[in-house]
């Protein structure tokens, strides 16, 4: 999949068929629209494109207006949502800047500046609550009636549901923030997953079994930090987790996504939301720092409990051990087939 920070780039395609959308976890209703782009993009010869926007509009909303409650939680990471976008057969994805200067467009103007002399759409497929322009004024009547006049056709896809429920990112982030990790994977068609690099922490893991002497613990609980590249992540707390890319098999570990409230605020991570994950059997052929840099995607199975603030640091490794314990134990009641069903590794481990 080709991937542009805008359309000015001259290996943009000319002419698309296009879709437009924030896809914020690319679930089932977002899958299926992409698979009805490509069937009409297929027959008409032309490249499948997904026009999508960085930041979210309601962040850069939510920015403008000081009111932090207007930002919706991030299902994934820009990374995890174009990946998921190429596993979904997407020939093009145009990131779009959502700034003042896009704010400001009528609808009208994004009609003729982005999606006919920027994109060239020659077909444009939107979702039935689809809304565009300054003030969201313009609708689906609007784009089709420009359609015709401008020579592109329009076609609106309905509500994907599963067992009368409408999918959403809405139900998704409602799922995640219950901790039913079942139903986002309903809702996403896969376990909810972030991936990412592998990044430098304070390296306090390592330390915090050692310095209480934990019997199997002594060595220490090394993490896997990942850093979530938005404030305001969907789900947080404690998980069972499955860590795909640095094993030929996924690894059971158990993770921390949030803002570690335990941990020194002024440390090297401090501020940011951060999956930290300690794989319950580190693979010795990585030494103690030969994971840094590598590009690992970690499931979010099992929700285990909210984050913990602990008074010191003989608390801290005593709940991450029953954290440990817990997430064996979660991983023993597993059926067989279960574990191979989580095995699926795709190109997008490497994007």
């Amino acid at each position: 999949m080709n991937i542009f920070r805008g359309f000015q780039h001259p290996a943009v395609a000319r002419e698309c068929a296009l879709t437009i959308g924030n896809f914020d976890g690319v679930h089932l209703g977002h899958q299926a629209m992409l698979a009805l782009l490509a069937g009409e993009a297929q027959r008409r010869g032309l490249p499948s494109c997904v026009l999508t926007f960085e930041p979210h509009p309601r962040d850069y909303f939510a920015r403008v207006h000081q009111r932090a409650d207007l930002a919706p939680a991030r299902i994934g990471t820009l990374r995890d949502k174009l990946c998921e976008l190429a596993r979904c057969g997407v020939r093009q994805t145009v990131v779009l800047p959502f700034n003042e200067r896009l704010a400001q467009l009528s609808a009208q103007q994004f009609i003729d500046q982005v999606l006919v002399d920027g994109l060239g759409a020659r077909y444009v497929l939107v979702g039935d609550d689809f809304r565009f322009g300054a003030r969201r004024a313009g609708d689906y009547a609007l784009l089709d009636a420009a359609g015709r006049a401008q020579g592109f056709d329009v076609a609106r896809m309905n509500s994907y549901e599963v067992h009368g429920r409408r999918v959403s990112s809405s139900a998704v982030r409602d799922a995640l923030g219950a901790g039913d990790m079942d139903e986002a994977a309903r809702l996403l068609g896969r376990p909810y997953a972030i991936s990412g690099h592998v990044v430098h922490g304070r390296k306090l893991g390592r330390a915090l079994g050692r310095s209480a002497a934990q019997g199997p613990h002594q060595d220490g609980f090394r993490t896997l930090n990942l850093r979530f590249s938005h404030w305001k992540s969907a789900a947080s707390g404690i998980f069972a987790v499955l860590v795909h890319g640095l094993h030929d098999e996924p690894l059971p570990g158990v993770a921390n996504l949030g803002v570690r409230p335990s941990l020194d605020p002024q440390d090297v991570n401090g501020g940011r939301v951060l999956l930290e994950t300690h794989c319950l059997q580190w693979p010795a052929h990585l030494g103690a720092e030969g994971a840094y840099g590598k590009i690992i995607r970690v499931e979010l199975l099992h929700k285990l409990h909210d984050e913990r603030k602990y008074e010191s640091l003989e608390a801290l490794t005593a709940g991450i051990a029953r954290d440990c314990d817990e997430a064996r134990a979660f991983f023993a009641a597993l059926p067989p087939a279960s574990h191979a069903e989580t095995r699926r590794q795709t190109t997008r481990d490497r994007i």
